[in-house]
Parts: C-alpha cells; sequence; structure tokens
C-alpha cells in the first residue's frame, strides 16, 4: 500500500470515529465540549471538534429562525403596501319597460265652434311614368344587402332620437302621459305589419308609400334588421327600398303626385341613422338628391317634386320631415341639404294665415294647420308666433277617431296634429293626450292569438292590432294603422322640443346644433 492510499484510509477511519462519538454523546455533553473547544488552539483536536459541533447545529437553527424574520417583515410591512381603490359610482339601467298605469278615462270633449274646412285628396293609387335626371351625379350600385354584416350591437341613439332605445323608452312613455295599454297596443300592431308584409317586402297597394310609412312605424319602437322578432320585417322593407330605387334615385313604384318619394326618402334617412348600414346610405342620399332639388327658391315644395310656382302643405310635410331626418343623420353627403333645411319654414310661411292655420296651396285654417305646425317645430321654430297663433286654433279641434273636426280625413291630420300638441306640451298636450290614448285605444281592431294566427320568433302565438278609418281608401287598413301607431308611439319617437334634452346614455351627448330647440313653457 503506497504512503497515499494509506494517509488516505486513515482520514477515513478517524473521520468515522469522531463521527461515531457525536452519536454517543448527550446533547448537553456536546454542547459543555463545544463551548470549552472554542478556548483552545486553533490546531488543537478539541477547537477542530467545537467548530464542527457548530457548523451542524447551525443548519437546524437557520432552518427554523430564517423564515420566522421573514414572516414578523411580511407582517410589519404588508399594510403599507396596499394600494388605493377608487370607488366608481354606476347606475344600473333595466332595458325592460316600466310598469305603467293603465290610461285615464276619457273626460267628455267640449263643444267647439266648426273652422272652416278646406278638402285635400292625396292620391297615390295612380302609376307614373319614371323620369330620369340627366345632370344627375350617378353613384356606384351599392353593395348586396346580404354582403353587410348586421351587427347584434346596441345602437346608441343620439339628439332627438333618445328616447327610442329599450330603457329610456319606458321612462318616455311614463313620463309623456303613455299607458302599459297603449304600448300593448302598439306591438298588436307592428305585429298585425308583420304578418300582412308582402313576399317581396312592401306593403300594399302603393308600396313605396306604404312600405315607407311601415317602416317608420318599427323604426319609431327601436326596431331594427337586428331586432329579434322584428328584425326580419325591418330588413325586408328596407331591401325592398333599396331594390326597387333606380339608379338615378328615383323609386320605380310611384304614385300620381309622388308622395311615395319623400316618405321612402324620410324612411331610409331614419333607417341608416339607427344601423349605419352603408347600403341605406348610397340609398338615402340618391333619393334626398331628388327632394333638395325639388324645394323651390322661396322654400316650398310641388307634387312630384316639380319645380312650379304651386306650394303644396301636404306635400312640403312629407318633404320637411325627410330633410329633418337626414339632417339627423349627421354624416349624409347630400349637397345643398344645409340651404332646403334652413329655408323649409319660408316654404310653409307663404301658406300662412294671418289668425293662425296653413292652407292647402294658400292660407288657410283647416287639417293642413298641423302640417306646417309640426315641421315648424322640427325645424328649430318651437317659439315662432305661427306656431303659437295655430296651436291655438287646434284647441278648438274634436279629437275622434272617425268624426274629427278638422277637417275630412281626419286621421291624416291627426298624425301631424298629435305630434305638434306633444312637441307643445304642457296643459295643452296633457288635454289632448287624455282624450287621443283612450279613442285610438277602443278603435284599435283586435284578433286574440288563438285567431290571429302571428307567432313571435320563440313560436309563441301572440295578439295583433289594426286600425281601418270609414274613410275609403285603396291603401287602407296599412296607411291607418301605420299612421295610427306613430301617433301612439309620440312619448318616445322624438325629444320633445319644448324642453332640454336629458342624456338617456352617458354616451349620448347631444351636441348638434340640430338636436332640439328648447322652449321655456310657463
Amino acid at each position: 500500500m503506497n504512503e497515499e492510499h494509506f494517509e488516505g484510509h486513515e482520514f477515513d477511519r478517524a473521520y468515522q470515529e469522531m463521527m461515531k462519538l457525536f452519536d454517543e454523546m448527550s446533547f448537553p455533553e456536546r454542547m459543555r465540549r463545544m463551548f470549552s473547544g472554542l478556548s483552545q488552539p486553533k490546531d488543537s483536536g478539541d477547537y477542530k471538534f467545537a467548530k464542527l459541533q457548530m457548523q451542524r447545529l447551525s443548519a437546524p437553527f437557520l432552518a427554523m429562525v430564517v423564515p420566522l424574520i421573514v414572516i414578523v417583515l411580511m407582517v410589519a410591512f404588508g399594510g403599507q403596501g396596499q394600494m388605493s381603490q377608487r370607488g366608481i359610482p354606476t347606475e344600473i339601467v333595466d332595458p325592460q319597460l316600466l310598469e305603467l298605469d293603465e290610461p285615464p278615462e276619457p273626460p267628455e270633449p267640449p263643444e267647439f265652434a266648426d273652422p272652416v274646412d278646406i278638402d285635400i285628396t292625396v292620391d297615390i293609387s295612380v302609376p307614373q311614368a319614371v323620369s330620369t335626371v340627366s345632370n344627375q351625379p350617378m353613384s356606384p350600385q351599392p353593395a348586396a344587402f346580404d354582403s353587410v354584416a348586421i351587427v347584434k350591437s346596441p345602437i346608441v341613439m343620439r339628439g332627438i332620437y333618445g328616447s327610442r332605445s329599450p330603457g329610456a323608452r319606458g321612462q318616455a312613455i311614463r313620463q309623456h302621459g303613455g299607458s302599459a295599454a297603449g304600448e300593448a297596443a302598439v306591438l298588436r300592431a307592428l305585429r298585425w305589419l308583420a304578418k300582412n308584409q308582402q313576399a317581396d317586402g312592401s306593403w300594399p297597394k302603393a308600396k313605396t308609400a306604404m312600405t315607407g310609412l311601415a317602416l317608420l312605424c318599427y323604426l319609431a319602437h327601436g326596431e331594427t334588421p337586428a331586432s329579434e322578432e322584428f328584425g326580419p320585417t325591418v330588413e325586408k322593407g328596407i331591401r325592398f327600398l333599396v331594390d326597387t330605387q333606380n339608379p338615378d334615385g328615383w323609386f320605380k313604384n310611384r304614385d300620381g303626385n309622388n308622395y311615395s318619394h319623400p316618405i321612402a326618402s324620410y324612411a331610409l334617412c331614419e333607417a341608416y341613422t339607427l344601423t349605419k348600414i352603408p347600403m341605406v346610405k348610397d340609398a338615402a342620399e340618391r333619393a334626398m338628391i331628388h327632394v333638395v332639388r325639388g324645394q323651390h327658391p322661396n322654400g316650398g315644395w310641388d307634387y312630384k317634386l316639380a319645380q312650379t310656382d304651386r306650394d303644396d302643405t301636404s306635400v312640403m310635410g312629407w318633404c320637411a320631415q325627410a330633410v329633418k331626418a337626414a339632417k339627423m343623420a349627421e354624416d349624409l353627403e347630400i349637397p345643398g341639404l344645409d340651404e332646403a333645411y334652413k329655408q323649409s319654414n319660408a316654404g310653409f310661411r307663404v301658406n300662412y294665415h294671418p289668425n293662425g292655420g296653413f292652407g292647402y296651396t294658400s292660407p288657410g285654417r283647416a287639417g293642413l294647420s298641423a302640417v306646417g305646425t309640426l315641421c315648424l317645430q322640427l325645424m328649430g321654430a318651437s317659439n315662432a308666433p305661427e306656431v303659437a297663433k295655430t296651436l291655438e286654433l287646434m284647441d278648438t279641434w274634436t279629437l275622434s277617431w272617425d268624426n274629427g273636426k278638422p277637417g275630412p280625413s281626419p286621421q291624416y291630420y291627426f298624425y301631424y296634429a298629435t305630434q305638434s300638441m306633444f312637441h307643445a306640451g304642457g296643459s295643452r298636450w296633457k288635454r289632448w293626450n287624455e282624450i287621443m290614448q283612450p279613442e285610438y285605444l277602443k278603435a284599435q281592431k283586435i284578433l286574440t292569438k288563438n285567431e290571429s294566427g302571428y307567432v313571435d320568433q320563440n313560436g309563441q302565438p301572440q295578439e295583433i292590432g289594426w286600425w281601418e278609418n270609414s274613410d275609403a281608401s285603396t291603401d287602407r287598413p296599412v296607411m291607418d294603422t301605420a299612421l295610427a301607431t306613430l301617433q301612439m308611439e309620440v312619448y318616445y319617437r322624438y325629444l320633445p322640443t319644448f324642453r332640454n334634452p336629458e342624456v338617456i346614455d352617458q354616451a349620448a351627448v347631444l351636441d348638434t346644433e340640430d338636436d332640439v330647440q328648447v322652449v321655456i313653457q310657463r
């Protein structure tokens, strides 16, 4: 065995003997020898024993002490590391319709003197040959409706449309004198219209005009192609108007005096505002070019949107509403729209009577007075003297479904009168509403769930209802139902022009000049 191997062997044996000695000693004996050995010379065996003993004892000591120190430090400093939290106040708005009171019993209508009647017949039954505009700037054909994805997300409705969203609708109904019974009548009418929609998406018989009126009923209720129950109906109606529009902007299915064009233009402008579908934007722009170009230099309009010396208050009513809807869309590109908006009030004043009222094609005081009043209100002149005097005239009217007395075709006039009274507000609206709402509820014809043949999106049978006036017309009962429905939606169709618009949605900030005009009621 060589010397190096021997020394290694001796070292191992000595180390094992020493470790065995540690095992045989008690803990107090080890501690005593450790402290004793620390005072001995560093090269002595006792000192080396003591140093080794300290190394063995230090491991379990540190294993207990170090975690304990860490825990103490965490407790001491943990409270100081908490981040401050900010509370953000939130409000959850229930999107469901608020529970509403039943409508009040109608008071006995007072007796008033009969105003002078001026008869007007709206001819929407004779087709008219399609004319073209040679200098019309042509827009490229829009993409097919199918190519536009319908996003099923909430729509923030700005400005005057702010009450059409589901949560705000219930609040507006309660605030402005509506009722649960009235809203139920609206739903019955929308279901009746859906059931009577034709396969091509239109409503009979003057298809373009009736489709525009029916669509306005759904849009007033906040319905879009993304709506669960009425989405397919709205989509088909919009499709029909777009598909039957010629490249030059005119519609194929026109009545004799072309009332259909401003009515359909009105509907397309509102449809674009509520959907922002690019294809609808293109169709609305092309249609509105003719409305703007058809305006007379003095601000009026005539049959067929022709440039004549005749200012027809009835035609002007639909043209002005279309111009207002185009302005509210905000991003429609229509040359001359701003000028048409500003000039329209002057057109109505051409037919204004000095004692209040608006005539047909000259100053008068019968049913068309409501047309001039509403359009001045919508165009920012709610506090104009012409509006004030005409509202006093309309206070003498007798509101009745079949026998109203502003003149013949009373529901055509009441469509405008109900909105005029709503925008006037105060006691005048309260009195009108207390008669109008029960009268229209009573006049609605209803089929029960078992009789209707209508099922909703869940396959559940529902009641349907419609209105039909005794004044015979080729387009009744669609026209009567649409005009009555729009009156029963008056509580939320537009924000009233007599007061500051409330911010219904935090994101819907009213900042455009044409949102509303404020008139303080005393």
